[in-house]
């Protein structure tokens, strides 16, 4: 074992740990952005109608990309806010844990842009694995960060397998219409309950 290896881990591990309530606090508006982007995102969606296989997976893919793009640009400025490395050793860690379940749950949604991906039920199935596999991202990235965040994974991988199991029943196939509200309901109030809880535990653990 490379003993530089095994010493930068320990000291990435070591930092994470001692800074776990920093990331706590910052962690607070991030969720709540992110949930109110995905509950906007719900509604828009829904209201302007965007039932088409290739226009709720595009629509949901760019609200994606923008939910972890203002993820980045808030933690850019809780560092410089600290005077500290944006691309950090915790950064690089939490990022690499995460990235592969991402990457995957933008592959699935690219793949309803084949010429043959037409089957609406096909298209169902998409929001249950996007939880399941955002549910993984945030449990894998949960060893580097506060407990809570494991948790949250947990919820969210539950609710995709719960989802995908009610598709089983469905005897007809819904309009994706519906979905979008389905989507900003897990994605978006998920997050922002998470935002709450962060909130009213940290003013208990100020005693305020």
């Amino acid at each position: 074992m490379d003993p530089n290896w095994a010493a930068e881990n320990l000291k990435v591990i070591r930092t994470l740990m001692e800074r776990s309530t920093i990331y706590r606090h910052a962690m607070t508006p991030v969720m709540f952005v992110i949930g109110i982007l995905g509950l906007a995102g719900g509604i828009i969606g829904w209201s302007l109608e965007l039932d088409s296989n290739r226009r709720f997976c595009g629509y949901w893919l760019i609200v994606g990309i923008a939910s972890a793009v203002l993820s980045y640009l808030m933690a850019r400025r809780e560092a410089l806010r600290d005077k500290e490395p944006f691309w950090s050793p915790p950064t690089r860690r939490v990022t690499s844990a995460a990235a592969p379940a991402l990457i995957t749950g933008l592959g699935a949604g690219l793949l309803t842009f084949a010429p043959d991906y037409v089957d609406p039920l096909e298209v169902w199935k998409l929001p249950a694995a996007w939880m399941v596999l955002y549910g993984c991202a945030m449990h894998a990235a949960g060893f580097f960060m506060p407990r809570g965040i494991k948790l949250l994974g947990m919820i969210f991988i539950i609710a995709g397998l719960a989802f995908g199991c009610a598709l089983v029943w469905f005897d007809t196939v819904p309009p994706l219409k519906f979905a979008h509200l389905i989507m900003g309901a897990v994605f978006g109030g998920i997050q922002l309950m998470y935002a709450v809880y962060l909130f009213y535990s940290k003013r208990e653990r100020n005693g305020m």
